[in-house]
């Protein structure tokens, strides 16, 4: 699902610095042609291909070597591991992030407000990341050891901290040092996975030097902050009470993500590790790994391309629907285009970029590419409750999702076994892609949707 990032016009802009605003879009009339925002979503896509890059070619790499050396169910426990990474990140990302990003980006680096937000922001992050670790450590039972569950939450405590860095970095328009970021991370965390696997350590250690490894790109966030002038001015105090009570109100929307998004997808793996063989849940899981990696591009493509120009477009909802109708023909083409030409190297793809074991789960991959279709267009549908700030609908929306998916899978995972689940995916997205199609295109002339 889309991560909740809300309309910038409803933001208050600060005394200081009103006009440090990075990246900022260029007006346009209300008459443009549909052309023009072909064009501008398409120049837009092309300038975040490197990091898209280099995350996929990191995941593409791990997933490869847990398919090859870990052993049978190596590659879902790596996904229920990225799993619980996410759980950990889910409010610091969607949450926090978000509502920093939202206020950092009118200010300049080193001035006070931008200090006050990105202090609160930090102070927020290593709170909920140390939440989570206490939860980890009380309920994680045999699996996760004090000393483990205190490394993991450690650890994930300076990724999410390189994450708000490199957040920061991206609202005050370093580009650049996002993407070298964004590359050190994605490299870092399979090297440590070679190491570990290199020295024959169990699985359970290889999966925490892959966070550790990350955790290790904290440092360099530091440092490329230091030089962007994130920290001009700093001196050692308290967060500032104020800002992150500002911040607290983004975090709503973002534990709907966390509940009816990645907390769903974590009990259904573990349902499933349960209750089917490490071979058979791997085949499952190699279809999902390989929706992995494209989901990535979408999610940054959206995130990064779409929502600041749809959040521009806010004040023309005429132009605003032309636009989203535009993005959604190219992406249903564009989509279509692409999965089908997935779909008719399927078995090659997946013993090329797993094991040869694993091209016998090619026929998985028909209703998972069904599904990932009407899930990102009915993204591109749901971004336009959070560009007008409307949380009640779109946490409707979450729920209306989770249970419908819970019915499904009760009713199709115990008559068909593993297939049920990707089925249920299509089925999912589907009925909400028929019901976002309705709401948009169902409202006159005249009405916002």
């Amino acid at each position: 699902m889309p991560s909740y990032v809300p309309s910038t016009s409803s933001s208050r802009c600060h005394a200081e610095n009103r006009s440090y605003v990075p990246n900022r879009l260029p007006k346009s009339s209300s008459s443009a042609a549909p052309e023009s925002h072909l064009r501008t979503f398409v120049r837009g896509a092309a300038g975040t291909g490197v990091a898209v890059a280099a995350r996929a070619a990191g995941a593409l790499v791990l997933n490869k070597l847990l398919a090859l050396y870990g052993g049978p169910g190596g590659l879902t426990q790596l996904a229920q591991f990225q799993n619980l990474m996410a759980l950990f990140g889910a409010l610091p990302t969607d949450g926090v992030q978000v509502g920093a990003t939202t206020y950092l980006a009118p200010l300049a680096p080193g001035t006070p407000r931008h200090r006050l937000y990105l202090g609160a922001a930090l102070g927020l992050t290593l709170a909920l990341v140390a939440a989570a670790g206490l939860l980890l450590a009380l309920a994680g039972g045999r699996d996760w050891p004090l000393g483990a569950a205190a490394i993991f939450t450690l650890a994930m405590a300076l990724v999410a901290s390189q994450a708000l860095l490199s957040a920061a970095l991206l609202a005050a328009g370093r580009r650049g040092a996002y993407v070298g970021l964004t590359v050190a991370l994605s490299a870092v965390g399979p090297l440590a996975v070679v190491l570990m696997l290199g020295l024959g350590r169990p699985l359970g250690q290889v999966l925490l030097s892959y966070v550790g490894g990350q955790a290790l790109t904290a440092g360099l966030a530091v440092g490329v902050a230091g030089r962007a002038g994130l920290w001009r001015g700093w001196q050692l105090a308290w967060p500032s009470r104020v800002a992150g009570r500002v911040l607290l109100r983004f975090l709503l929307t973002a534990l709907s993500t966390l509940l009816f998004g990645r907390a769903v997808d974590y009990a259904v793996r573990a349902y499933l590790i349960a209750h089917f063989a490490p071979a058979a849940t791997d085949q499952w899981q190699a279809v999902a790994k390989l929706a992995d990696n494209y989901n990535l591009v979408m999610v940054a493509l959206l995130s990064t391309v779409f929502y600041p120009r749809l959040a521009a477009l806010a004040p023309r909802p005429a132009e605003q629907r032309r636009y989203v109708g535009t993005v959604a023909g190219l992406l249903a083409v564009g989509l279509a285009v692409g999965f089908g030409g997935l779909y008719m190297v399927r078995g090659w793809l997946l013993a090329l970029l797993f094991a040869p074991r694993l091209a016998a789960a090619a026929p998985l991959l028909a209703p998972q590419l069904l599904g990932d279709w009407a899930k990102f267009l009915s993204w591109v549908f749901q971004y336009v409750l959070l560009v007008r700030a409307r949380p009640g609908p779109y946490l409707a929306v979450q729920v209306a999702s989770a249970a419908l998916y819970a019915g499904l899978l009760g009713g199709l995972l115990p008559a068909l076994g593993l297939p049920g689940v990707v089925l249920a995916h299509a089925l999912r997205y589907g009925l909400l892609l028929l019901a976002c199609l309705a709401w948009f295109y169902g409202r006159r002339a005249g009405r916002r949707p």
